[in-house]
C-alpha cells in the first residue's frame, strides 16, 4: 500500500534511558540505505551521540537529528535523550514531531519507567506507537509486558505482532495485519515463511482481538465481526491508519535494533500510519505559520544555528519571515542535520527539520510566518524543575568575561539551564536539573570554550534575628588635624514579628541631631545589619533613633553613618541573636509504591509533611507536599530516584525562614566564621 503523505515527516524516538533509542535510529538509517554500515553506541561508532560527554556515558546527552528516505518516503528522526538529566533537550523537539516511537525494554519489571514519557506524549495529543527493543534477549512473555504497559497508557495497546520462538529464543514474528510470518536475518530484511502450525490458533485469536479493538471505533467493522465476516486487508489497514493517527490506539511492535530485527517492518508502519506536517500544524494551532524554532545550537563549525521544523510551505535561503510579534527574521544558509554533520541546502521542503544560520534574533519556541500572525511562540510541555545548583568561579580572573559569554550560549541552547549572580553571597550560580546535568554542562564549558572553573555548593542564605531589645549609644570621634569627625547617636533596637523585615524611625527632639544627618544614621544601621554577630544578614528588627549630639564643625554625614554602624554593631550581640534558615515548600511526585520511602526521606532531612494524596492527573502515583529546610534539598533528587526506579521527581520553592538552633546552628556559625 502506497503512502498518502507528501513532504518530510518528523518521527521522535523517545523512552527511558538505556532502551536503545540511538541504536534504533542507527538501525533505521542502515535499513533505509542512508548509511552503509551500522555503528554502535557501545563501540562509539554511531552516527549519533558523538560528543565526548555522550561517548563517555554511552548515552545521549542532547538530541540527535537524522534524515532518511525509505521506499520513497522521507523522514526526519528526532532521537531524544532518555535520561531525566537531559530530558529538556528532547521535550522542546517533541512538540514538532508528527509521531513518536516509544522505545521500551522487554522486561515487564521495567515497564513503569515509560510512564512519564507516555504522559507527556498524551498531553501533547501526539500519535505514537511502542517498539519493544532487545527482543532477542527477552526473558519473559510479550503478553506479560503488554499487561504491565497497558495501565500506563490512556489508549488501548494493539499488538501488531506475535513472536515466533525456537526454544527460549525469539527468531521471528507473525504480522497480525498481514497474516504473514517472518524469520529474522541479522542485518538483512526478514525472510517470509509459512505461519508455524503451532502458532495458527494463537495467530487467529490474537488477530481477532486486534480487530475487536479497532472495531471499538468503526461500526462497520464491528458489524462485520458480529456477522462472522472476515474484513479485507484494506479495511484493516485503513482502520489502523485512521485510529493510530487520531491517537485512539497505540500499535505495539518489537525487534532488535542491534541486529536489525523488525526495523524494516517498523519503517513500513511509519510510511502508512505516521501523519504529516499539515496535521501537526493543525494539532498545534499554528494558524498558517510556516516555521517553528525549537532549539538553538552553538559550538559547531558553522556557528550559531536555529533548529526549526517547517510546518507550512517549503523554505529557501534568504527568505524573509515574520515572528508573531512582528519581528523580521531573515533566513540565512540552510542545512540538513545528520548527527554531528551539517549538509548545505538551497531550499527545504514542507515538514523538514533544518538548521538556519545567521538567524541571530531567532529564539526557541518562536513561530515564523510569511506574514504577520498572532502566534508568538509555542511551549506545550513543562520543563523539568532545576533542582541542582553550583557556585562557580573562574580559576583565572581574566576568564570572567569568557565565562559570562559561554554561560549565555550554553543556557541559550539548553532551556533547563539557568545562571545568575547572587547579590547576597556574591557568587555566580549555575542551576540545572540535577548533578549529572551540571557535570555535563561544566565539561562542555571546558571543552568548547576553554574555561575552567572551581565549583562548590552555593551558600545557603541563612539570616539572623534578635530576641530582646536594648538601648545603645554609638559614638564616633576622630581628630587628625583640621576638621575632625564627630557623630553621636542613641538608638533603641527591638525585635519585630517574623517576616516584618526592617523599620527605622526617629524621635529626635530639640535639634539634638540635625535632620539632614538622620538618613546617614539609618545607612550606618543598615551597614551593620549586612553581617550580624553570627555572621549573617540581620532581619526583623526595628531601630529608633532617640537621642544624640553633634559638633558644629566636625560633624558630617560620614561621621553619623559611622556612629550609626557602631551603635548597631555593639547592640546586636546583646540582643540574644539567633539563626534563621530558609525553608522550602516541597512537592514530590512519586509512584505509589515509593511513597512511604519518600516520606521517610523527608523526615530524615528535618522536613515536615503537609499532606499525601493521589497525583491529580496520573493513576498509581502520589503527590507528597512538605516543608523542608533548603539544606535538606542537597542530594534529594538522587535519593528519590534511587528508591523509585528513577521515576520520582520534586520541585521546591522558597517559603519562609525558621529558627535553627542546637548543634546544627553552631556548625553553621562556625562555617561563617571560617569563611570570614
Amino acid at each position: 500500500m502506497a503512502s498518502t503523505v507528501n513532504g518530510v515527516r518528523a518521527v521522535a524516538l523517545v523512552g527511558p534511558a538505556g532502551a536503545g533509542k540511538t541504536s534504533l535510529a542507527e538501525a533505521m538509517l542502515y535499513a533505509s540505505g542512508t548509511i552503509s554500515r551500522q555503528g554502535s553506541v557501545e563501540a562509539g561508532t554511531s552516527l549519533g551521540d558523538t560528543s565526548p560527554e555522550a561517548r563517555a556515558r554511552r548515552g545521549s546527552t542532547e538530541l540527535n537529528l537524522f534524515r532518511l528516505d525509505y521506499l520513497g518516503d522521507k523522514f526526519a528522526l528526532i532521537d531524544a535523550p532518555g535520561a531525566v538529566s537531559f530530558a529538556a533537550d528532547g521535550l522542546s523537539a517533541l512538540e514538532q514531531a508528527d509521531m513518536a516511537i516509544v522505545v521500551v525494554d522487554p522486561d515487564p519489571a521495567r515497564a513503569g519507567l515509560v510512564e512519564p514519557t507516555l504522559k507527556r506524549i498524551e498531553a501533547l495529543g501526539l500519535p505514537h506507537a511502542i517498539f519493544v527493543n532487545k527482543i532477542d534477549s527477552a526473558k519473559g512473555r510479550i503478553r506479560d509486558l503488554l499487561e504491565a504497559l497497558q495501565p500506563l497508557s490512556a489508549a488501548p495497546l494493539i499488538a501488531r505482532q506475535i513472536p515466533i520462538r525456537e526454544g527460549d529464543a525469539i527468531t521471528g514474528f507473525v504480522d497480525l495485519a498481514l497474516e504473514r510470518a517472518f524469520h529474522y536475518q541479522p542485518g538483512k530484511p526478514s525472510e517470509q515463511i509459512a505461519i508455524p502450525d503451532a502458532l495458527a490458533e494463537r495467530e487467529s485469536s490474537e488477530r481477532f482481538h486486534m480487530l475487536e479493538q479497532l472495531a471499538d471505533h468503526d461500526d462497520a467493522l464491528l458489524e462485520q465481526l458480529l456477522s462472522d465476516e472476515t474484513p479485507d486487508i484494506q479495511t484493516v489497514f485503513k482502520d489502523l491508519v485512521t485510529e493510530t493517527r487520531a491517537g485512539l490506539v497505540v500499535p505495539v511492535m518489537f525487534g532488535s535494533a542491534l541486529n536489525g530485527f523488525g526495523v524494516r517492518r517498523l519503517l513500513k508502519m511509519l510510511r502508512h500510519e505516521a501523519p504529516g506536517a499539515s496535521e501537526t500544524a493543525t494539532r498545534l494551532g499554528t494558524n498558517g505559520s510556516s516555521v517553528q524554532i525549537f532549539k538553538i545550537a552553538n559550538g559547531g563549525s558553522v556557528g550559531r544555528l536555529a533548529l526549526a521544523r517547517i510546518l507550512g510551505d517549503g523554505l529557501a535561503e534568504g527568505a524573509e519571515l515574520i515572528s508573531g510579534d512582528g519581528e523580521a527574521v531573515r533566513v540565512g544558509a540552510l542545512f540538513s542535520v545528520q548527527g554531528d554533520k551539517t549538509i548545505k541546502l538551497s531550499k527545504a521542503e514542507s515538514g523538514d527539520i533544518v538548521a538556519i544560520a545567521k538567524a541571530d534574533n531567532a529564539k526557541p519556541g518562536m513561530l515564523l510566518g510569511r506574514q504577520a500572525h498572532g502566534d508568538a511562540s509555542i511551549r506545550l510541555i513543562d520543563l523539568p524543575p532545576r533542582n541542582a545548583s553550583l557556585a562557580i568561579a573562574t580559576r583565572d580572573r581574566k576568564d570572567d568575561v569568557r565565562l559570562s559569554t559561554a554561560l549565555h550560549k550554553l543556557v541559550e541552547e539548553d532551556p533547563a539551564l539557568d545562571w545568575g549572580h547572587d547579590d547576597v553571597s556574591h557568587e555566580t550560580v549555575l542551576r540545572g536539573i540535577n548533578d549529572e546535568h551540571l557535570s555535563v554542562t561544566l565539561a562542555k564549558l571546558k571543552r568548547r570554550y576553554g574555561v575552567e572553573v572551581d565549583v562548590h555548593p552555593p551558600r545557603i542564605a541563612y539570616k539572623e534575628s534578635i530576641r530582646k531589645g536594648i538601648t545603645q549609644r554609638g559614638r564616633h570621634k576622630k581628630q587628625s588635624g583640621g576638621h575632625g569627625q564627630f557623630g553621636d547617636v542613641v538608638i533603641e533596637v527591638r525585635p519585630l514579628p517574623r517576616g516584618e523585615g526592617f523599620r527605622f524611625d526617629d524621635r529626635i527632639t530639640g535639634g539634638a541631631i540635625p535632620k539632614q544627618w538622620i538618613p546617614a544614621v539609618e545607612m550606618g544601621v543598615r551597614d551593620a545589619m549586612e553581617k550580624g554577630p553570627l555572621g549573617y544578614p540581620v532581619v526583623d528588627v526595628a531601630v529608633t533613633l532617640i537621642d544624640g549630639s553633634f559638633h558644629s564643625v566636625d560633624s558630617s554625614e560620614l561621621a553619623f553613618r559611622i556612629a550609626g554602624r557602631i551603635g548597631m554593631s555593639e547592640a546586636l550581640p546583646q540582643c540574644q541573636p539567633y539563626l534563621l534558615e530558609p525553608m522550602c515548600h516541597l512537592v514530590i511526585d512519586t509512584p505509589s509504591g515509593a511513597t512511604s520511602k519518600a516520606s521517610s526521606t523527608i523526615s530524615s532531612r528535618r522536613g515536615q509533611i503537609l499532606g499525601i494524596g493521589s497525583h491529580p492527573s496520573w493513576q498509581r502515583w502520589d503527590r507528597v507536599e512538605a516543608i523542608i529546610p533548603e539544606a535538606g534539598l542537597h542530594g534529594l533528587d538522587a535519593e528519590l530516584r534511587s528508591m523509585s526506579q528513577g521515576l520520582a521527581s520534586f520541585s521546591a520553592r522558597y517559603d519562609h525562614v525558621a529558627e535553627l538552633s542546637g548543634k546544627l546552628a553552631d556548625d553553621v556559625i562556625k562555617q561563617a566564621a571560617l569563611a570570614a
